[in-house]
């Protein structure tokens, strides 16, 4: 079953008197349960693609359904509460706010939610437990390593069980081993917690991780390869 549609999707940014276009006619489906790496050149569509699904931005024109909803044709209104239901994302910066702990990053999505304090603290402790870090919930992100700060996006990410997970480039500020840590976590997600996950990298090994891997060219599809176990 298909949790992503997108369907003739085009996508055109005006920069001063330069018209670029990134996607000039995109159709693609991404089932449930998947685990997709999306690759390619830079300027290629790759985080403008993460962007629509989340919501983030408007294709030109064409069609964007998650979850059974048309994102592309929402109010900004009808979009806040169905990204915290149906949509986890996890910037290349990590965005977590220095001024909160761990917990406080994490429990932030729960805000806009009808959640108990109560029911907070158990999701948000739940989240911190899957990524590993249920020792580090007063910890700010000056006090953690890179491949921390990247665990804590995860579990802010996954708090509100969201249907889709998107990551923009996971492992891109990490080291080999806080990479393998990360890309383990995603793995897991994916395997035990059958979260639908689609990231954007450069790195080979981390794409080897995916079930899927999906090549983009100029805002084109120019390959869809599933990765052998």
């Amino acid at each position: 079953m298909a949790l992503v549609e997108i369907r003739d999707v085009h996508k055109v940014f005006q920069r001063d008197t330069e018209r670029i276009e990134v996607f000039t006619g995109l159709t693609l489906d991404v089932a449930e349960g998947s685990f997709t790496a999306l690759m390619g050149p830079s300027g290629s569509g790759k985080s403008t693609l993460l962007n629509l699904l989340a919501g983030l931005d408007r294709p030109t024109s064409g069609s964007v359904r998650v979850a059974g909803s048309e994102v592309s044709s929402m109010t900004a209104a009808q979009l806040a509460p169905w990204r915290a239901r149906h949509v986890g994302f996890v910037f290349q910066s990590f965005n977590l706010l220095p001024v909160l702990t761990a917990f406080q990053n994490v429990e932030l999505p729960l805000l806009l939610t009808g959640l108990s304090k109560r029911e907070r603290e158990e999701r948000v402790r739940i989240a911190l437990g899957v990524v590993g870090l249920d020792d580090r919930t007063r910890h700010y992100p000056r006090q953690l390593s890179g491949g921390q700060e990247q665990r804590v996006a995860i579990a802010r990410a996954i708090v509100g069980d969201p249907t889709l997970v998107l990551l923009d480039e996971p492992t891109g500020q990490l080291d080999a081993k806080s990479s393998r840590e990360v890309l383990a976590l995603l793995a897991r997600l994916n395997g035990e917690f059958k979260k639908t996950i689609m990231i954007v990298t450069h790195d080979p090994h981390a794409a080897e991780q995916a079930k899927t891997v999906l090549h983009l060219e100029k805002g084109t599809l120019i390959e869809k390869e599933a990765v052998a176990r």
